[in-house]
């Protein structure tokens, strides 16, 4: 018989570096979730992974305590900033001067990297939606 789902939980954790302290650990507290189990098994999980890159994880939890967790791609504004070598995008974006600037290669290459957790039919219309976030940073695209 399966396990009796009680919830999902979203959250935002920095690869290998899941702690107890807050947020991760009054988040999975609450919901009766392991929070050492869960720390250890997302730092394995990430080990290989650059430190500090943000990952979604969506940890499903079950009535017996028991928990499972999936990682997604990180955010497109982290690869936006990495990409065009920036800690922030603009502060005024669509007014003024870009942040940097970026080509059509990069964007594609971000598509491909990003393309699993998108809602996107195919690599142009991935495309069409990281360049509409790198605008909204104030980054600028060139062919």
């Amino acid at each position: 018989m399966a396990k009796k789902v009680m919830g999902q939980l979203k959250l935002q954790v920095k690869a290998g570096s899941a702690n107890p302290s807050p947020p991760i650990g009054p988040a999975l507290g609450q919901r009766g979730i392991n929070i050492m189990e869960f720390c250890k098994a997302f730092n394995a999980a990430t080990q290989e992974m650059e430190k500090g890159m943000p990952i979604p994880v969506v940890i499903t939890y079950f009535q017996d305590k028991s928990f499972t967790f999936a990682m997604k791609k990180p955010p497109v504004s982290y690869f936006l900033k990495k990409e065009a070598k920036i800690t922030s995008g603009s502060k005024t974006p669509g007014k003024g001067g870009a942040a940097a600037t970026l080509t059509k290669a990069q964007i594609r290459s971000i598509a491909e990297a990003k393309m699993k957790d998108l809602n996107a039919a195919d690599i142009e219309g991935a495309m069409t939606m990281i360049e509409g976030s790198a605008r909204a940073m104030g980054l600028e695209v060139v062919a």
